[in-house]
């Protein structure tokens, strides 16, 4: 047959249309050509990534806990870990601030939407012109936070631990940490701008780099420092965060504008981008400017009013006995591991619902979401089981040693199963407040509901800190972040994303039941094995086993999923 060539070729990798009988027949050069078949699917890709994030974030989570042994060892719980923590205030409520929730809640939608432009061809550049009309002027509120900071340490002191016994060497410390506001903000900014580009490795290793800062600085300098080596680690630690994402950083935003969206991974272009053509959304609206009152103001309140609930601990624990901030802290970082691990799962898919959001795909939105909750539940409450049942065998395997004592061991596991009664509550506040602020127009219901959680965590904590001191302290923790969550799982349903409330409580609550038969499993099985460590092996064992078959007796679907996921795997290595 011949074949009539048209001035306009055919592009590679597509195939002609069908004639009337099933000839083929060129389209008109006028037609848009048509797009080559889709790459591999988007759920491989943030399946390699949340991989990628699960063992940097359990690799850091284990440095983390090392860091936590090696003070514990070190200061032991009493004066100076008191006076230590209290400076360690700053950069807790600067991570959360400035790294995990209002940068990222604030910069991964602003840095999508820049790649859009930029892969639609807008000029000049709005990835680089969205750089140089907010970096500068960050980095210039960020040093003059931190110069306060340094200043005003002494009032920092008194306003956090008014009864505290030696609040100059709390003073000093707390000089020392006021560096991480600074790199904390640095540090935020590059990974939400790594993350928005898909390149997930270099902001997924920054607390390996923190932690490893402090550990060193700690074992160098403690015999000559004391506890101020550790405050002094923090801020090396801090700077060690900056510098190991500033090359990656600069790699992307320098990046050529005809690479487009070309250089990232099949399916997963930017908001409004699929390969070489561009989606009209189902709906947009315009962004307000990134760094306005409408936008930055609902997102540092939400994060403030989050992190306050710390504040509030240890503002009341600040008059008890010395040690109870410490233990109040030991218990609090190991219990909230399980919590950490579940929100890497929204960490990574975060650009994704903040891509459909901005497509006006709310169909994708929301089986995104209601995805991740499911998931993410199912991590915490694996851990919320195994935190309970293994509270005491925890705590002595990871911290009864040096100036550790029995009794401190016995204290720090009684909070921490208190904790623990909070984490699903935590989990969900850090995975709802994602789909919020992707939405195109600001909102201010999460700060709303987690100004509401913070009054009721602060009532319950005045009222129970005098009968039953840091237990009390605990327990209005998980109250307040419970009481939060539901308002923040109610309003999304309504106000952003309409996922199915009733459908994502109803698997919550199977998953709850299957945690609790786990626990009950747990806490019967643990005192008749001898020793804390292998009892806390065995434990390992039979608590995600009495969850699985739990789970699926319940007829949970997403642990019946990973079940399937995981045996496809295994006979594929097989």
């Amino acid at each position: 047959m011949n074949e009539t060539t048209t001035d306009t070729e055919q592009p590679a990798g597509t195939t002609a249309a069908a004639g009337p009988q099933g000839a083929p027949a060129l389209l008109p050069p006028t037609a848009p050509p048509v797009p080559a078949p889709e790459p591999p699917r988007l759920g491989k890709v943030l399946a390699r990534a949340a991989a990628v994030t699960a063992a940097l974030t359990v690799a850091g989570s284990a440095l983390g806990l090392f860091r936590d042994q090696t003070v514990a060892h070190l200061f032991g719980a009493g004066t100076d870990s008191d006076a230590f923590l209290i400076a360690w205030t700053v950069p807790e409520m600067a991570s959360t601030l400035l790294i995990e929730d209002a940068m990222a809640l604030v910069l991964v939608p602003a840095f999508s939407h820049a790649l859009a432009r930029r892969s639609a061809g807008d000029s000049p550049d709005p990835v680089r012109s969205l750089v140089l009309a907010t970096l500068p002027r960050l980095l210039a509120l960020l040093t003059c936070t931190t110069g306060v900071l340094m200043l005003g340490a002494p009032v920092v002191v008194e306003i956090l631990a008014p009864g505290i016994a030696d609040p100059r060497l709390a003073v000093g410390c707390t000089r020392l940490t006021a560096v991480t506001v600074l790199c904390f903000g640095l540090t935020g900014y590059f990974s939400a701008a790594l993350r928005a580009h898909r390149s997930y490795l270099p902001p997924a290793s920054i607390y390996l780099a923190y932690n490893l800062g402090i550990v060193t600085t700690m074992l160098v300098l403690h015999s000559l420092w004391g506890v101020r080596a550790a405050a002094a680690g923090v801020a090396i630690g801090s700077v060690l965060m900056v510098l190991v994402q500033l090359p990656f950083f600069i790699k992307h935003v320098g990046g050529v504008r005809s690479r487009g969206a070309a250089h990232l991974p099949a399916g997963d272009a930017p908001p409004g981008v699929r390969g070489k053509h561009r989606r009209t959304p189902l709906r947009s609206a315009p962004r307000p400017a990134l760094l306005g009152f409408g936008v930055l103001a609902p997102v540092v309140l939400f994060t403030v009013c989050r992190q306050s609930q710390v504040l509030i601990e240890r503002f009341l624990a600040a008059p008890l006995p010395a040690g109870a901030i410490s233990h109040l802290n030991y218990a609090q970082k190991v219990a909230q591991m399980p919590m950490v691990l579940s929100l890497m799962i929204c960490t990574v898919t975060f650009p994704v619902v903040a891509q459909a959001m901005a497509d006006g795909d709310e169909s994708q939105a929301r089986r995104r979401v209601e995805r991740d909750l499911a998931l993410a539940g199912v991590v915490v409450l694996l851990g919320t089981a195994l935190v309970v049942a293994y509270a005491q065998q925890i705590v002595e395997v990871l911290f009864q040693r040096g100036a550790f004592s029995a009794d401190d061991t016995a204290t720090t596991a009684s909070v921490m199963r208190v904790y623990a009664l909070g984490l699903l509550g935590h989990c969900l506040v850090g995975s709802l407040g994602r789909p919020f602020f992707s939405a195109s127009r600001p909102t201010w219901y999460p700060a709303a509901a987690m100004a509401a959680g913070l009054l009721v965590t602060a009532a319950a904590g005045a009222l129970a800190v005098g009968p039953w001191g840091v237990y009390g302290i605990a327990a209005a923790n998980a109250v307040g972040i419970t009481f939060t969550a539901a308002l923040l799982l109610r309003g999304l349903g309504t106000r952003v994303v309409s996922i199915g409330v009733r459908r994502v409580a109803v698997t919550l609550g199977r998953l709850v039941l299957a945690a609790a038969a786990a626990c009950a499993a747990g806490r019967f099985a643990a005192p008749m094995v001898p020793g804390a460590l292998l009892s806390l092996v065995l434990g390992c064992l039979l608590v995600p086993g009495v969850f699985a078959l739990s789970a699926l007796a319940l007829r949970a679907p997403e642990v019946a999923g990973l079940l399937d996921l995981f045996k496809q795997r295994f006979r594929h290595v097989s």
